[in-house]
């Protein structure tokens, strides 16, 4: 694993700014970075910005100085490397844009104030947003919102159900310490705390806030019922990077590591060795992914990438 650095060429906030990134570990990058004082809300999806007051100091540290083409090529010859249409549907405009165009489908615009919608999406964004998020973060957001919208559709999901399962992906993660199940119940509970005002304007009826929070919960243990039509949907939208392809779940591997850089490597392996298992287990038995659509989509490819991560790590 190499650290490496470019020179600080690329002006912003009046300033130069530098590019820090690794070219094999998102985990070894984020230790580099902590144990040089570089703070965790300076890292954007696969390098950390560095001011340039700072260059000096990184290369004296162990990072290897290359030329910002380099980097670049270093970068883009891993699968950390996040592509700019990436970067672009996950940057807080994108994600507002399509908050309020939900909103807009799923609510009569005559029924509520839009600042208060606006302001809940404001909230509940710069949450998914926050620093120490490596994995769950914006651009798994931007990932389960993509996901969700064929799923709905090829299943042929009642419009209020999928609604109500898409308002509940925006969720699901928003508080996000690293400890299930209680970040999901606590995100359950925002969704009480955050969304009964629009309940107290009209926005929303009881039951729609309450059906939100439950599928919220769903994401917990990715166990929903056969007939449970929403709680599939959310469960195989939130699981749809495990089939992605080999390279797009080698960055997922990555990004899970970095997030829980805080865990010794022996515990680390088994704590994801037990994940691995259980999701395993779901494979083999109700399924991993319970709608037709996901199943065809990621079921056998979801296999491959989990049995090989958990060979890996045996």
């Amino acid at each position: 694993m190499t650290v490496l650095v470019d020179p600080p060429a690329w002006p912003a906030h009046d300033r130069l700014w530098s590019h820090l990134v690794s070219d094999a570990s998102l985990h070894e990058l984020r230790t580099f970075a902590r144990a040089a004082g570089i703070p965790d809300r300076a890292f954007d999806l696969d390098h950390y910005d560095v001011p340039d007051e700072r260059y000096d100091d990184l290369v004296a540290a162990g990072a290897t100085p290359v030329d910002g083409r380099e980097l670049a090529r270093r970068l883009a010859a891993t699968p950390l490397r996040v592509p700019g249409h990436e970067r672009r549907r996950a940057k807080r405009p994108a994600l507002l844009a399509r908050w309020a165009a939900l909103w807009a489908a799923g609510t009569d615009p005559a029924a509520h104030d839009a600042g208060g919608i606006t302001a809940v999406g404001e909230d509940v964004v710069d949450r998914w947003r926050e620093p120490h998020r490596v994995y769950h973060g914006r651009l798994h957001l931007a990932d389960v919102l993509d996901a969700i919208g064929p799923l709905a559709r090829e299943t042929g999901a009642p419009a209020r159900e999928a609604w109500r399962a898409e308002v509940a992906l925006w969720f699901h993660d928003a508080v996000h310490d690293g400890a299930t199940p209680d970040d999901e119940e606590r995100s359950a509970a925002l969704v009480g705390g955050l969304l009964a005002p629009l309940e107290r304007r009209r926005v929303l009826s009881a039951g729609d806030v309450a059906e939100i929070g439950r599928l919220v919960l769903v994401t917990a243990g990715h166990d929903p019922a056969p007939e449970d039509l929403a709680g599939c949907l959310v469960s195989d939208a939130d699981l749809a990077v495990l089939g992605g392809d080999a390279g797009r779940y080698a960055r997922y591997v990555a990004q899970v590591r970095a997030e829980y850089g805080h865990v010794p490597d022996a515990d680390f392996r088994a704590g994801r060795g037990a994940v691995l298992d259980q999701l395993l287990t779901l494979h083999t038995g109700p399924g991993l992914f319970r709608t037709p659509a996901a199943r065809h989509r990621w079921a056998d490819q979801a296999e491959r990438n989990l049995r090989a991560e958990l060979a890996a790590l045996r």
